[in-house]
């Protein structure tokens, strides 16, 4: 259904949404859309590396409008096959989060189930969406841990198994390294080929470890005027235990230092001990930040 009027109430304010029109965004939408990006009090954006406006077009990218106003934007495209991630949640002043959520969530539920999704995936990076999405039927699932490199003692990149190498990335590389970053993730968290992509088209270090047989781990790292971040590390799940993971992230631990980042960060989930393991052993510290994942489940809606 592309587009619809809606007439509802809130449950957390008793105010009457009349005459607001829901619809697909198209182009035309884009500068309505930046204006609420740009200029709204309440913003959610998901940690991406595509930006909000190039979601536009997709059938899973609704706009709600009054009168001409643009009251309110919500984004969830799947990036691969049955998972999607709020991409982006914005709205204007007039209305309150429940408000405005609710104007989209039918619409999204339902297209959704009819893409076969399983999972609408949020990090919370702000209070009034936490509280949003506990109130929609989310359940809390992890958290995403933030983390810096201490710099108290260089590591060294330790020595890889006979036969493998350390190179670094190509463009040629990306189908392989798709390959090994599904195999490396659980479906929530894996990356499709075109998002690789963008990945590497913004990365400053992206480095692999290949042997005869093909591509075993990568890395991908952006740097800015804060410092070096490692975005992505994926070592296939055969290849786990022979301290690769060790190696891509000593190197570019080495190479951030020799360039003077300011710093050095890095994010994994509060579940995944191996990372965390890796990351303490080479000298990361948790800052304290933290972002809960939030995740509602389509197939109890079917």
């Amino acid at each position: 259904m592309d587009s619809a009027s809606a007439e509802i109430y809130s449950t957390h304010s008793p105010v009457l949404m009349a005459d607001v029109f829901v619809r697909r965004a198209d182009r035309n939408d884009q500068q309505a859309v930046a204006s609420l990006l740009y200029f709204g009090l309440h913003v959610h954006r998901h940690l991406d590396w595509r930006m909000p406006l190039d979601w536009i077009g997709t059938p899973e990218f609704w706009v709600a409008e009054r009168s001409g106003q643009m009251l309110a934007a919500l984004a969830c495209p799947p990036d691969l096959p049955s998972i999607a991630w709020l991409r982006l949640f914005t709205y204007h002043q007039q209305l309150d989060s429940f408000q405005a959520w609710d104007l989209f969530w039918e619409t999204a539920q339902r297209q959704m189930i009819q893409n076969d999704c399983l999972h609408l995936a949020c990090i919370a990076q702000q209070d009034w969406v936490e509280s949003l999405l506990q109130a929609r039927g989310f359940h809390h699932l992890q958290d995403i841990l933030f983390l810096e490199w201490g710099g108290e003692r260089l590591p060294t990149v330790p020595p890889l198994p006979v036969g493998l190498r350390l190179r670094s990335m190509r463009p040629e590389d990306l189908p392989a390294v798709a390959s090994v970053d599904a195999a490396a993730f659980d479906p929530l968290w894996q990356n499709s080929l075109k998002t690789l992509q963008d990945a590497y088209a913004q990365a400053a270090y992206a480095t692999m470890v290949e042997s005869e047989m093909g591509i075993l781990a990568y890395q991908i790292s952006t740097q800015s005027a804060f410092g070096v971040h490692l975005a992505r590390l994926a070592v296939k799940p055969e290849a786990q235990g022979q301290g690769i993971g060790s190696v891509l992230t000593a190197d570019l631990i080495q190479r951030a230092f020799a360039q003077r980042a300011a710093r050095i960060s890095v994010n994994t989930q509060s579940d995944n001990q191996a990372s965390l393991a890796l990351y303490a052993k080479l000298g990361f510290r948790q800052t304290g930040r933290h972002y809960p994942v939030y995740v509602f489940d389509f197939s109890a809606s079917k």
